[in-house]
């Protein structure tokens, strides 16, 4: 398998280039890899093709289908990598010449096979996600292969060095080469647990947007911006499954608050604070639109399932959305659907926010006795969200001074710098 390149495709190109290879890019390099069974050396073909549309299209002209010339131009880069080593067979020679007679390559692939070309982006997405890499793995080469985000926009992101981020792609498809993972969509028998992978990457790279684990910024909607795409595409592929749905539901209800959740300083603005006319009310719409076809497809007679993990919370994201103050939010249902959450995907995380929503349903006794029951749990020992949590149903409680620590513990624990200035500010601000 070739190496891939230390300059990223588009770099310093027109901006209509980069355009074209942000939309393109996974489609191509799907397409070549259904070709030559390789994800690594697809991707590397499809950066020269690209380095040759750069070369070409300001002189001839973008061309009507600049995903199938693209396409063609890395098949041609591999029949000519072929005939070097000798291994090129009588079937891939008439392909090249079927390929050389169209004229400005703009009549193959995509446009007579486009159900196809949809398998194949199915293919590389399940293939970047596949279970034999890890996790930090799978989020770089999905954002890389599928979201085309350049190594250099990765690290921007996920606030790590460029070069930790290209070792990642590197060697997650060394192990896809070396475990001789096959271009292809599990089978039946394991399409669910695959897709969980899936969904599983998707979700960590919108929380990453959502949420910042550390540096400055409280959020990067960009990150956001990137998950809901890769979300949509999944969900047009996949259209009878309901967590994709369920998930895709989620995110456009949760992202429809991100302009609400930074003050004009960027410092965090939590929801009790926000100004809800800053709610997004398209992602709104859209959110209970993919929510009300997840829970259609749950309750089909023979599905044996309600609604999933991603379903649910997106049922509770939706409480809020619809709810015009904090106070008319429905927090008895919410309470109802966190239980439910619990009985689906058991979490200490998951009772911490039910703990939540019993406090602002029947008073901060009720939900401080929850956290209180948490605060054992090996799992929860370095997670700053406990004891900022317990410190906020203290202060209601009129317990300052244990407030104080608990607030000032939590500080210590998060490693995103606005995050930990409003922890600092609301412990000072105590009575």
């Amino acid at each position: 398998m070739t190496h891939p390149k230390t300059s990223q495709p588009g770099t310093g190109a027109n901006r209509s280039y980069e355009a074209v290879w942000r939309i393109e890019s996974a489609r191509v390099i799907a397409a070549l890899a259904r070709r030559t069974g390789d994800v690594g050396l697809a991707e590397d073909l499809a950066h020269d093709a690209f380095v040759s549309a750069l070369e070409q299209w300001p002189v001839s002209g973008v061309p009507r289908n600049p995903g199938a010339w693209l396409v063609t131009v890395g098949k041609r880069r591999w029949f000519d990598m072929l005939r070097r080593k000798g291994t090129l067979d009588g079937k891939q020679a008439d392909l090249i010449r079927q390929a050389e007679v169209c004229q400005g390559f703009a009549g193959t692939d995509f446009d007579e096979v486009e159900e196809e070309v949809a398998d194949d982006r199915l293919r590389l997405i399940f293939t970047a996600c596949h279970p034999v890499l890890s996790r930090e793995a799978r989020v770089a080469l999905t954002l890389r292969l599928v979201a085309g985000l350049t190594t250099e926009e990765i690290a921007r992101a996920y606030l790590v060095r460029e070069p930790t981020v290209a070792q990642r792609v590197v060697r997650a498809k060394r192990s896809l080469s070396e475990a001789r993972v096959p271009f292809e969509l599990p089978p039946d028998n394991q399409l669910e647990e695959r897709l969980d992978a899936v969904l599983e990457v998707v979700y960590l790279v919108f929380n990453e947007g959502y949420a910042a684990t550390v540096g400055e910024q409280w959020a990067r909607p960009e990150l956001c911006h990137e998950a809901l795409r890769l979300g949509r595409i999944i969900a047009a592929l996949l259209p009878d499954e309901p967590e994709v749905h369920g998930l895709v539901a989620l995110m456009e209800l949760q992202a429809s608050r991100l302009r609400a959740r930074v003050g004009p300083g960027g410092e965090p603005v939590l929801l009790a604070d926000q100004d809800r006319s800053r709610w997004d009310p398209l992602l709104v719409s859209r959110g209970l639109v993919a929510l009300a076809r997840a829970s259609e497809l749950a309750a089909l007679p023979g599905s044996g399932r309600g609604l999933g993990p991603y379903g649910l919370q997106a049922a509770i994201a939706a409480c809020h959305a619809q709810a015009a103050t904090l106070a008319a939010t429905d927090w008895a249902r919410i309470c109802a659907l966190y239980e439910a959450l619990g009985q689906v995907a058991p979490s200490p995380v998951v009772e911490l926010n039910r703990a939540v929503a019993l406090s602002m349903a029947y008073g901060p006794e009720a939900g401080l006795e929850v956290v209180d029951s948490l605060v054992p749990d090996p799992l929860l020992a370095g997670y700053y969200l406990l004891p900022s949590v317990r410190g906020d149903l203290l202060a209601k409680l009129g317990r300052f001074e244990e407030a104080r620590a608990d607030l000032e513990r939590a500080a210590s624990l998060t490693r995103n710098e606005r995050e930990q200035q409003l922890l600092l500010d609301r412990a000072a601000s105590l009575p």
